[in-house]
């Protein structure tokens, strides 16, 4: 495996961390305030920063009217706040931190529909040119992936893009007719 061209056992394990990037389901928030909690991912990110990748996170104008904005205490592994919120802390981390390999395990699970889309369209920009490996059930998270590998029971059972693997009318095909069922067409 390759991250920018470097064969990744010959990477410092330092070097390696910094090249990716994750959030996944059950994103994890440390016990200090959102402004601690963004700058770990890049500690000289100014205020401007965190507040357009928030925007871009669809948390920002949570945060802003939030007592103390920034500097709110989100409790142990943020306990006060939706799952959904600290989905979308973690998704604003992650792009301030701008890693060269993005690993995205449903990370948006915990987000309303119209959230979802809004934050999507913010990952499809911030996603350009890096490499991404998203694991989702939801398949519109995944529909525009250069490529989707399909696992049933620990195997990959098809591979493709969403309009080959529709075309195919196997596993992929019955998840997306079961997630779309009210829509016409599939591509």
């Amino acid at each position: 495996m390759l991250v920018g061209g470097d064969d990744v056992r010959e990477l410092q394990m330092q070097s390696l961390h910094q090249a990716i990037g994750t959030v996944t389901q059950d994103a994890h928030l440390f016990h200090d305030t959102i402004r601690a909690n963004l700058l770990y991912a890049k500690p000289d990110a100014t205020e401007t920063d965190m507040l357009a990748a928030c925007r871009s996170a669809q948390i920002a104008d949570m945060i802003t009217a939030l007592p103390g904005g920034f500097d709110t205490v989100v409790g142990d592994r943020g306990y006060r706040l939706s799952g959904g919120e600290k989905q979308r802390i973690a998704l604003a981390r992650l792009l301030l931190k701008a890693p060269r390999i993005v690993i995205l395990d449903e990370a948006t699970a915990h987000l309303d529909s119209e959230s979802e889309v809004a934050v999507q369209l913010a990952l499809d920009s911030a996603l350009e040119g890096r490499t991404s490996i998203v694991i989702a059930h939801r398949l519109s998270t995944i529909r525009r992936a250069d490529q989707i590998l399909v696992v049933v029971d620990g195997q990959i059972a098809e591979r493709g893009t969403h309009e080959e693997l529709i075309s195919v009318g196997g596993a992929y095909f019955d998840l997306y007719e079961a997630q779309f069922a009210d829509q016409v067409t599939p591509n």
